[in-house]
């Protein structure tokens, strides 16, 4: 009797632990080359250190989705990627957990802005201006040409959205990437964005995922278009897709847990993880983002510090994404940008 009952006990006991133990997470990220990255230095390492899964999906950055899991309490997503102005205001609105900055170890290590509230920041990238070297005369040298049509006559892409978009604009407007906010702050700067980007409506070609640019310049769709510098970097070395550095804008993507989201010990051990310095060497070996921890820079490889958005020369004329303003601005520029491109 006392071996049945001490066997049920055991039973029991296993059964409790065994859902603590098996944290299999849930990692949305936003696909392609950049994820083609994660998967070698996040997932597999942490699998394998762990004994745990890594089950990934792809999106496009849509916060409605994480809203809505958030709101019906029903979140099925461990760790979200996103960029800093979603994370900012999906902070602020209670849709991400809050983090202990101390669990990432010494905050001196980060380059400044990776720790936030609710996220942690696991590399920097930028997006660029980008051109097929193949099929111009002559190269852009900043956003003033990605608008001259009468030079460079053809497509150009855009991703389909206010951000980077309307900073773009007042750059090839002639305002200087540190004036950019300051100007796109006021109703006369948003005024003077949208009036820019009506000289180049009917040579817009739209874009909505990363891999799309790359793929848009080396078939010839677009003759220039902004676009991710790592996906970029990806296929450098089968195509002749150039990059111009002058009035790119920088910035974090961060993982973020959605509030609400289970196994949250694990989800958080595995975002510590991903910014420790080997994993950060993994991850910006593979593509061209830089590290957000600072201590893998001396990890990498020297040859491919050329093509991180974070070098002295490489970020001396790009501009950090302004989070404030875009938590303060975003939905209604948002909302002007759709009605906007909505007509033809």
């Amino acid at each position: 009797m006392t071996k049945i009952l001490s066997f049920t006990a055991l039973a029991l006991a296993v059964a409790c632990t065994a859902p603590a133990m098996a944290a299999d997470l849930t990692v949305i990220a936003f696909g392609g080359a950049n994820k083609q990255a994660q998967i070698k230095a996040f997932y597999q390492p942490w699998e394998k250190s762990s004994g745990d899964k890594i089950i990934s999906g792809d999106y496009n950055g849509e916060m409605a989705k994480v809203k809505a899991m958030v709101d019906t309490n029903s979140v099925s997503w461990n760790l979200v990627e996103v960029e800093s102005p979603e994370l900012s205001r999906g902070c602020d609105e209670g849709m991400f957990e809050e983090l202990d900055p101390a669990q990432f170890g010494n905050a001196e290590d980060f380059i400044p802005g990776a720790i936030q509230p609710c996220g942690i920041g696991f590399f920097v990238w930028s997006t660029v201006l980008a051109y097929n070297a193949d099929k111009l005369s002559s190269a852009p040298n900043g956003w003033a040409d990605f608008w001259d049509t009468q030079k460079f006559p053809g497509k150009r892409g855009l991703r389909k959205g206010a951000k980077y978009t309307l900073e773009f604009a007042l750059m090839a407007d002639g305002v200087a990437p540190k004036d950019v906010y300051g100007v796109l702050a006021t109703k006369e700067g948003q005024d003077r964005a949208f009036a820019k980007l009506d000289q180049i409506k009917p040579s817009i070609q739209w874009w909505e995922a990363g891999a799309q640019p790359p793929q848009f310049l080396a078939s010839g769709d677009v003759v220039m278009s902004s676009a991710y510098n790592g996906r970029i970097a990806a296929v450098q070395d089968e195509s002749n897709l150039k990059v111009v550095w002058n009035g790119g804008i920088y910035d974090f993507d961060s993982w973020a847990i959605p509030k609400g989201a289970k196994d949250l010990d694990a989800a958080q051990k595995f975002a510590a993880f991903s910014v420790q310095p080997e994993q950060q060497k993994v991850y910006s070996s593979n593509i061209a983002y830089g590290p957000a921890n600072k201590q893998a820079i001396k990890l990498l490889d020297p040859k491919l510090l050329k093509d991180m958005p974070t070098t002295p020369e490489n970020i001396a004329n790009q501009v950090a994404i302004d989070v404030t303003f875009w938590a303060d601005y975003g939905e209604q520029l948002e909302q002007r940008f759709n009605s906007w491109a909505a007509r033809n």
